[in-house]
């Protein structure tokens, strides 16, 4: 059976991802037990691996408990704030869950928490909390020169890769976007969408990256438009990349 990629809502607005076969399943960022446990049970899946991005709680809380009863390999950054981690990568590592014949590279991403990853191949981006769809985490432990750093290293990745990200924000994502870049279509659009989609209490994702480079004004701080309104939010702000996506930033934080 090819792989199937299902969302198992969590908390406020978390997504864990469970990774499977049919047979065999990979948590992403378990912020809670009891929905992953349940989804494990319903489906009759064996737990492989437990994947994590980054140490808020909320991506993590349910790792015990679920560990309690599959105690399975944790796949996790270097950061000694996540103490089930029991196999640690950083930028260029590969993770393989052979019972899903899966291979993941490691991208490190700090921004968001110091110790942030992403990880990929030519057909996923499992993006924990920094890429949203129309949108990136907030700069709890890291500057925007880092941020700026982490995102761009999604260039040269295909713009069919799809974005599984860590949170359901693409309709307030959109909002804030609306007001950076009034006049994108293909931002309009989205919003349409995803407004669509909640409505019928679906979920908005994954995206692809060709919609967020078209879109998300996080990785669009090269574009003219963006540049303007950056400037026009904080005048003298200049076209230099890292100031336009801090001035950004600071806007959505407002």
């Amino acid at each position: 059976m090819p792989l199937s990629i299902e969302a198992v809502p969590v908390l406020e607005s978390n997504y864990v991802w469970a990774l499977h076969d049919g047979s065999h399943c990979v948590l992403v960022d378990p912020g809670s037990a009891a929905e992953p446990l349940a989804f494990l049970g319903d489906k009759g899946l064996e737990l492989s691996a437990i994947l994590i991005t980054h140490h808020h709680w909320d991506h993590t809380e349910g790792i015990d408990e679920i560990l309690a009863r599959h105690p399975v390999p944790v796949w996790g950054p270097r950061d000694d704030r996540i103490e089930q981690v029991t196999r640690p990568v950083g930028e260029g590592d590969r993770i393989d869950i052979e019972p899903l014949s899966l291979s993941l590279e490691v991208l490190e991403t700090p921004g968001h928490t110091r110790s942030h990853i992403m990880l990929h191949n030519n057909d996923m981006l499992i993006s924990g909390d920094t890429l949203f769809s129309i949108g990136c985490g907030r700069l709890f432990e890291g500057t925007p020169e880092q941020m700026l750093a982490s995102l761009d290293k999604l260039a040269g990745l295909p713009g069919a890769t799809s974005v599984y990200c860590g949170h359901e924000y693409t309709v307030d994502n959109c909002r804030f976007a609306l007001q950076v870049e009034p006049d994108n279509a293909t931002l309009q659009a989205r919003y349409e969408q995803a407004q669509r989609l909640r409505d019928n209490n679906r979920i908005t994702l994954p995206s692809t990256l060709a919609e967020e480079r078209a879109a998300n004004p996080f990785l669009r701080v090269r574009e003219p438009a963006v540049i303007d309104a950056a400037n026009q939010r904080e005048p003298g702000t200049g076209d230099d990349p890292a100031a336009v996506f801090g001035v950004i930033r600071r806007w959505k934080d407002g």
